[in-house]
């Protein structure tokens, strides 16, 4: 899981003129605009950071603000520690140490290019050596182990230790791949087996031969994934390279500080909106093309019905322009030239996924239009919880990805608002007759302030939501501005150590009113800061100023519950606890480096929506009795056990015999517990789907609860060659959402709510 991924925390708070450009800005010391650039954004975070600390400012003993941040661009390049030496390090941080703050002002970034090109040298030196490193024959006898992560183990002392390193890490990479390539034939044969002794044989959707990759060897799969590395870094300009290290310099004052280029910036707004102007198409990179990986449904290339899946897109022409060559181009360049304006026309020449002739192209010609990512918007179950007496319960459920809202209406794109998808598919739950409704923010790591806010503003009657402490020490407190509730009657908030930032200020809010019963992790993620987005170009001297210098993203505040304590490291800790492999100290804010400290302010004056201490005693006790005794959450713990010995140990044997036992000891696991599972068949649970797009139908669509939830093109990827895998499906199940839908139908017995009229309420 990245940083980044963590950190989409997005505030719509006006961005003041707080910066003072000094003259070293606008010297002629550099003509780079990335230098230019630098310089501003350097100030910018002096000026206006929550901890204003000034780049030659000592952070920690003997380290400056700017050294940190030389520390933390080594770590974004070689976050593993395998590449550089200590030697290298010792060498950067003589020559540049005292210098390097200087540098950064004045907007000379030679230091950076260099660190880069030494990195680019030893990739380089360390891809040749492993090509050499695997023509050797190897016996996977020995008891050698080798570590499973380096993030945390000393940089190499020099490259004769590099290479001890080395040596053992493509051994047991190589071993990996020997085992997945057995473990997928042997899944091929068995399927073959029963297929002929069936009588029924895998008939490909379309008569046309397929195109297929010509298959790797084991040592041929280690060798692609480093010259893969290699040409990535390779196709990195100067920007790109300055663009890694400005994200260094923000992220070296707080994890949660970034700086965006121009590219970043667009795809950040795209996900804030949850909707892009281009053809909807996921694309990936395979053997220098860009491939489709996946059609949005909706979208113009699945509309026009001639893209699939599989085809491999070599050149781009806008309108009626010339084409160009994308063939082993960056994939966020080629998607890049694809996106473009609603109305406009983009020309694809590709090689069809279905063509015996490997030189058949084709030209596809699409109209842009926009692309919702429905995958990302908010959507609802109504479940029915069978009880033993025969009588059943209707319990609204909704996931909420994110706190998405429309930033940048530029492009003239609808708006797009948490709240008001969450107040429309809460009306039909309404019209349903639900009886009580669980929010699930498991996985939400945050978005937009204001929509926290908002969301909350369904749930409670007027009130301070949230409270923001400025760098000067004033506080302000953000209200729900709107009288009434959507939904008042039991609720639960379901949240994991990934629910970070606006979640844990919706979480906090509900849990301090006695709105709702927090249930989940131990606590979440612990992101109690607050960000807001400056456009670069605001700062820029107006020579060098061009509308595409990017965005830096800010730590400005902090944010506090109305009862004073913040969220910062600590989270919202759960009423009730359920065991999770999500539940580990590794995840968190804690985990990151350079968070702020955790501190408290006054409470707010607020009148509570209920008081539940009387009632999450009974309800904790009655979910511990049967968590206690349910199967699902014994294999949890014993997984925490096996993951946290894992950690401790932190080895991977490099004995094929070990290996083979330890993937078969897993499988075996993996699939005793899905006979297991099969036998205990869930008929416990009925579900019909409520989305955005059938809020108004007349039926509902069932849906089953034993289908896992959708993963991306990248997830599948990665699972397919997993040798651990049951040789079947894997039965699906999602204890943490069972029990507490037992949670929420404890509650409504427990409170005495009666059934919800079939009326919707005007949304506040």
């Amino acid at each position: 899981m990245s940083i980044r991924t963590l950190s989409r925390l997005f505030l719509g708070l006006a961005a003041t003129a707080f910066l003072t450009l000094s003259p070293a800005t606008v010297s002629g010391k550099t003509e780079d605009k990335m230098g230019d650039i630098a310089s501003t954004v350097a100030r910018m975070l002096e000026s206006a950071h929550y901890n204003r600390q000034q780049l030659n400012r000592e952070v920690e003993p003997g380290v400056t603000q700017a050294q940190r941040a030389l520390g933390k661009f080594f770590e974004i390049l070689d976050y593993n520690r395998l590449f550089f030496t200590q030697e290298d390090i010792d060498e950067f941080t003589g020559k540049y140490g005292k210098s390097i703050q200087d540098d950064i002002l004045l907007g000379i970034l030679d230091p950076a290019y260099e660190i880069y090109d030494r990195f680019l040298d030893r990739v380089e030196d360390r891809v040749a050596k492993i090509k050499k490193q695997l023509d050797k024959e190897y016996a996977f006898d020995s008891d050698k182990t080798t570590e499973l992560t380096r993030d945390k183990a000393p940089w190499p002392s020099d490259q004769a230790e590099a290479d001890r390193i080395w040596e053992a890490r493509i051994e047991a990479e190589l071993l990996q791949a020997i085992i997945a390539e057995r473990s997928l034939e042997e899944n091929a044969a068995k399927k073959k087996a029963e297929q002929e002794k069936s009588g029924k044989t895998e008939k490909s959707e379309d008569s046309a031969p397929k195109i297929t990759a010509p298959k790797r060897t084991p040592k041929e799969t280690v060798m692609k994934r480093y010259e893969r590395l290699l040409k990535s870094l390779n196709e990195d300009t100067r920007e790109d390279q300055a663009n890694t290290f400005l994200s260094a310099l923000a992220q070296s004052y707080d994890p949660h500080s970034e700086y965006m280029s121009q590219r970043a910036l667009d795809n950040f707004n795209i996900q804030m909106a949850l909707s892009l102007f281009g053809i909807g198409a996921e694309l990936r990179s395979e053997d220098g093309y860009a491939k489709i990986q996946r059609l949005v449904p909706g979208g113009p290339a699945e509309r026009g019905g001639h893209l699939r899946v599989n085809d491999r897109i070599i050149a781009v022409a806008q309108g009626d322009g010339e084409y160009e060559d994308v063939v082993d181009m960056k994939l966020d360049k080629v998607v890049e030239k694809i996106r473009g304006k609603k109305g406009t026309t983009v020309r694809l020449q590709v090689l069809p996924s279905d063509s015996a002739d490997p030189s058949k192209v084709e030209v596809i010609t699409i109209v842009r239009d926009e692309v919702k990512l429905k995958d990302e918007e908010a959507k609802a179950q109504v479940i029915e919880a069978k009880a033993s007496d025969g009588g059943s319960t209707k319990i609204g459920w909704i996931t909420l990805p994110s706190f998405y809202a429309n930033m940048d209406r530029r492009n003239g794109t609808s708006a797009k608002s948490t709240t008001k998808d969450v107040a429309d598919l809460l009306k039909r739950l309404k019209r349903e007759g639900i009886e009580g409704l669980v929010v699930d923010l498991r996985k939400d790591s945050g978005g937009s302030l204001d929509e926290a806010v908002r969301l909350t503003g369904l749930f409670i009657d007027r009130g301070p939501v949230v409270q923001a402490k400025n760098t000067d020490g004033t506080i302000n407190s953000l209200k729900d501005p709107q009288p009434g509730v959507l939904w008042d009657g039991p609720m639960v908030v379901l949240v994991n150590r990934l629910s970070a930032s606006a979640s844990e200020i919706f979480a906090a809010a509900l849990q301090d009113y006695g709105r709702a019963v927090v249930v989940g992790d131990t606590q979440s993620f612990g992101k109690g800061t607050v960000q807001t987005l400056v456009e670069v170009d605001r700062f820029m001297p107006s020579f060098a100023a061009s509308g595409k210098s990017g965005a830096v993203k800010l730590t400005i505040q902090k944010f506090y519950r109305v009862k004073g304590g913040s969220t910062q490291l600590r989270g919202v800790t759960s009423d009730l606890v359920l065991p999770s492999t999500t539940d580990q100290e590794e995840v968190g804010e804690g985990s990151l480096k350079f968070p702020l400290d955790y501190d408290e302010v006054p409470a707010q004056e607020f009148r509570p929506a209920g008081n539940l201490a009387a009632i999450i005693p009974r309800l904790r006790t009655a979910s511990e009795a049967r968590v206690a005794s349910d199967p699902e959450f014994s294999y949890v713990r014993e997984d925490l056990q096996r993951f946290r010995k894992q950690r401790e140990e932190n080895a991977v044997t490099l004995n094929k015999e070990k290996r083979l036992a330890e993937f078969a000891e897993e499988k075996s696991r993996r699939e005793s517990r899905n006979e297991e599972r099969k036998e205990r068949s869930n008929q416990e649970f009925a579900a019909v789907e409520v989305t955005l797009d059938t809020i108004d139908a007349p039926q509902l669509q069932q849906v089953a609860l034993d289908k896992p939830p959708k993963r991306s093109s990248m997830e599948e990827l990665d699972a397919g060659d997993d040798p651990s895998k049951p040789d079947g499906e894997e039965v699906f199940v999602d204890p943490v959402r069972d029990e507490t839908l037992r949670i929420i139908a404890d509650k409504i017995r427990l409170q005495g709510h009666p059934a919800v009229a079939a009326k919707a309420d005007a949304a506040p």
